[in-house]
């Protein structure tokens, strides 16, 4: 046996693992951060007029009490007069929660792209081209994302973020239309993901840097640099939300695997965006209910909307043998299910039963009925990207048993 193969899937998945929680944990560090500072923008007061504060140039003010402390920030209008000797800058917790999350995209997606990215019902697409039409929604979206700031649009809050809003959508529509539900998924997030971060390292700390530079040399600094870094830091707090749900997106094959999963997205996106602005208007001291009742009500109608239809609860027909059906059903499984669903998965790239379901004996078929059953008939998101063909007239039969008790002879 060749033990670097034997070895290998066993490697890829712990590196996976690491990665992962790499990426949750930098991405804790990160979105919390953005939380904070906005929460912090959003809560400071003025100082009163002519009162020793205003004279330093302080804009706003807080007092708050946390893990036993009580903390001051203030925020200065522009700059203090003099440049402490100790400035703390905020950006590896960007730059390491994309690159961890870049690398997962290597270890998840492209490495095995023929079974996480390309759904041959959807595109017929080679390992390259899903790969590159994966890479390039990044490229393609920072741009144009860049552009649209830098346009007269991008004075214009709320008109802009309808337009970054459609912008989305339209390409959640076209990865769904080339790539597999749940490589398309990630893809948009990834794309709003790279938006983040090239905001935080190609806008936000180079003008923080000029301002700093300028006060090292004597100068005054320019307020446009930190309007800008203001105005992208903002974008990035109310894109967290929608990352964070395509984050865990691919537990829930109910919405990328929908036949309209773009517009599935683009709900649960609107609701995410809906419920930050409640958070971000109560900082401000206004409680506005309406964007986080809107919020849910998207939720719950989305919810409503793409629910299965219940299963026929059929009862046994006469004549029909539970055994024979039950050893049909388990016959679909070894051939389509169990080379990944096993103790030792035999599909290449497995070191171990995804979500640790398997299915390779009677018992742990009739156990898992139930998953089975939802996730061949009812969202067809098995077998992945169906690498081993099951057919209609199969997911049928499952159907069928499933409907009438999932019995398997022995009851």
């Amino acid at each position: 046996m060749d033990v670097l193969g034997y070895l290998a899937p066993y490697g890829l998945e712990w590196l996976n693992l690491l990665v992962r929680w790499l990426h949750i944990i930098t991405g804790i560090a990160w979105i919390g951060a953005s939380f904070y500072f906005v929460w912090l923008d959003n809560t400071i007061r003025p100082p009163a007029p002519g009162s020793e504060l205003a004279r330093k140039g302080v804009s706003g003010e807080l007092w708050a009490v946390h893990g036993g402390g009580f903390y001051n920030p203030q925020k200065y209008l522009v700059a203090p007069s003099e440049l402490p000797k100790e400035l703390h800058w905020f950006k590896w917790e960007a730059y390491s929660t994309w690159l961890s999350g870049f690398a997962l995209l290597f270890i998840v997606y492209y490495f095995n792209a023929q079974a996480m990215m390309v759904d041959r019902s959807v595109a017929d697409l080679s390992s390259w081209q899903a790969v590159g039409i994966g890479l390039g929604s990044l490229v393609v979206g920072w741009l144009v994302y860049d552009l649209l700031c830098r346009s007269p649009l991008g004075k214009h809050d709320l008109a802009f973020g309808a337009v970054v809003f459609v912008f989305l959508v339209a390409s959640s529509w076209v990865l769904t239309h080339l790539l597999s539900g749940r490589a398309a998924y990630l893809h948009v997030g990834a794309m709003i993901g790279t938006m983040m971060v090239a905001n935080v390292a190609m806008v936000i700390i180079p003008g923080q840097r000029k301002m700093v530079n300028a006060m090292l040399a004597g100068q005054k600094p320019d307020p446009a640099y930190g309007i800008k870094a203001k105005q992208r830091s903002v974008h990035n707090n109310y894109f967290t939300l929608p990352v964070l749900f395509i984050m865990i997106s691919n537990h829930y094959a109910m919405t990328y695997r929908h036949p309209h999963a773009w517009a599935v997205l683009a709900v649960i996106m609107l609701a995410g965006v809906l419920i930050r602005h409640f958070f971000n208007l109560r900082h401000k001291g206004r409680i506005e209910w309406k964007y986080p009742a809107m919020g849910l009500a998207l939720l719950l109608g989305l919810a409503v909307v793409i629910a299965p239809p219940p299963p026929n609860a059929a009862p046994a027909q006469a004549g029909v043998d539970a055994g024979a059906q039950f050893a049909a059903v388990r016959s679909i499984v070894e051939q389509r299910c169990v080379a990944c669903h096993a103790q030792q998965p035999t599909q290449p790239g497995f070191a171990s039963a995804p979500a640790g379901v398997m299915l390779h004996t009677p018992e742990l078929v009739s156990q898992n009925a139930a998953r089975i059953y939802q996730q061949t008939v009812q969202t067809h998101a098995m077998p992945l990207a169906n690498l081993t063909n099951m057919t209609d007239a199969e997911r049928a039969q499952i159907g069928a048993w499933f409907e009438a008790g999932a019995k398997t002879g022995k009851q």
